[in-house]
């Protein structure tokens, strides 16, 4: 390593470490924001993205050399927007301090309380494939809860990392919020940091490597990883609208989406048909896959590692199926990936191995919902899983035998869209939850607040112990029985 890095290094993180110096005083000069103030700081979050939204959909589509408006609106901005609003409407009652259960007859007339407090600086990675979204969801619970936040974008959200970094010290103050550029140093210094909570979403080598350096500091950590999430349609759901949806969400962000269907389990007689209908509406949906519609992969050594995955399928005895009916050539600049559906594929090919990220759909069929369950159990488990279905007893069979980070019944992704039940990963997909109340928990320290009342019984059990003590303690044993 040479002395031009290492000094680098060493001026990346003192700037960082400023930051975080000037956010933590901060958090100390007032380390109990009031409801109003935290709703204004939400509410100028909110103002933020309105303003600057058309400077923000430009960015972001040059950070992915296209990626669709709508899809920004509806996924990234929208979400962002209708969370902040809910968070406000139920900020009061999750600031609440809660009254909890004391034991009348060892603490008479005392009351034990849970105060919900802001824990202080808060870090947030965020990737690049949902950047607003990923961004301003952790950032909704952070302000909710009180806390300063300090949030490093990815290295492929150059040109919104920039704009926001410009743009914030118009809305907040730097010692509440700033965004911070990547660089391949400023990563492992940020989450070397010593937070007082770390949120990363990523994959899950990035995560390992997070939570060691987290480790450091004990500094607390929220996962939101990957993995390999399944759906599984059942015999009676109807294929045509299955193909649909399915095919829907494995195009949108050209299947670039964390919780997004990584492999599909169809009964053994309607492979065929699903594959029938997934070219039609390919077809409808995108007759030009060039246009604006369909995103781009987000950059050069993804668009080949997708090349490099659909080649390897191939080269094992895949069989495999261009939805785009050859429209789509192969070009690093353009870098629009051509969905395809894969059957005949097995565990020695690398679309089954790994995490896809991008329109590639493999396909495996099954005759009993016990196959599907001892293949998904067998495997790390993932952060989603989608049964289509409409016998309650197999969706609840799916459901209670398959750990996952969340369900979605009979469509996709949609669970995490919604803002009163939390988010988050399980095992090797991901540890800790937001959004919501749960998301407001995550960022808060739960403070047991003990109030002694003007009986304190302890008193007749000081030393020097005899008889009386004895009694007490005989009494107050006899009450737990």
């Amino acid at each position: 390593m040479t002395t031009q890095t290492l000094t680098r290094q060493d001026a990346d993180k003192a700037v960082l470490q400023n930051q975080l110096d000037k956010q933590r005083r901060a958090y100390l000069a007032n380390p109990a924001p009031s409801y109003q103030q935290r709703v204004q700081d939400l509410k100028t979050l909110a103002r933020l993205l309105r303003e600057q939204q058309e400077p923000i959909i430009q960015a972001i589509s040059a950070d992915y050399g296209n990626r669709a408006r709508e899809e920004i609106l509806l996924y990234d901005i929208y979400p962002a927007l209708s969370g902040i609003k809910e968070a406000i409407k139920r900020l009061k009652k999750w600031m609440k301090p809660k009254g909890r259960h004391t034991d009348f007859k060892a603490y008479p007339l005392s009351k034990n309380r849970i105060i919900p407090q802001p824990l202080g600086v808060i870090g947030v990675i965020v990737p690049w494939n949902f950047p607003i979204n990923l961004s301003f969801s952790p950032l909704t619970n952070i302000f909710a809860a009180g806390n300063q936040a300090m949030v490093k974008m990815s290295a492929d959200s150059q040109h919104l990392a920039e704009l926001l970094n410009e743009i914030c010290e118009q809305y907040f103050p730097e010692e509440k919020l700033t965004f911070i550029p990547d660089t391949s140093e400023i990563g492992p210094i940020f989450s070397s940091l010593k937070f007082d909570h770390l949120i990363f979403t990523g994959s899950s080598n990035t995560g390992r490597a997070v939570m060691r350096s987290a480790a450091e500091n004990l500094t607390p950590v929220t996962l939101e990883l990957g993995g390999k999430s399944p759906a599984i349609v059942g015999p009676d759901f109807p294929i045509k609208k299955a193909a649909e949806q399915l095919i829907y969400w494995k195009l949108v962000n050209a299947g670039q989406i964390c919780v997004n269907v990584d492999y599909l389990f169809l009964p053994e007689d309607q492979l065929e048909p699903f594959i029938e209908h997934a070219k039609r509406y390919v077809q409808k949906r995108y007759p030009d896959f060039k246009n604006q519609d369909y995103t781009s992969i987000i950059n050069s050594s993804s668009y080949q590692r997708l090349w490099s995955t659909l080649n390897d399928a191939t080269a094992k005895g895949a069989k495999v199926t261009d939805l785009s009916a050859g429209k789509l050539n192969r070009d690093s600049e353009l870098r629009k990936f051509p969905p395809h559906i894969l059957t005949n594929v097995d565990d020695d090919m690398l679309v089954m191995q790994r995490e896809i990220f991008g329109p590639l759909l493999p396909i495996i069929t099954y005759s009993k919902p016990e196959e599907v369950i001892e293949y998904i159990n067998a495997r790390p488990r993932p952060l989603a899983i989608y049964p289509y279905t409409q016998d309650k007893n197999l969706q609840n069979l799916y459901i209670d035998k398959v750990m996952s980070g969340g369900v979605t019944v009979n469509n996709c992704v949609l669970h995490v869209g919604q803002h009163d039940i939390p988010f988050g990963g399980v095992g090797e997909s991901g540890m800790g939850h937001y959004h919501g109340y749960e998301g407001f928990l995550t960022f808060s320290k739960l403070r047991p607040v003990f109030y002694q009342g003007p009986i304190d019984l302890l008193k007749l059990l000081r030393p020097p112990y005899g008889k009386l003590s004895a009694r007490i303690l005989n009494f107050m044993l006899k009450l737990t029985r």
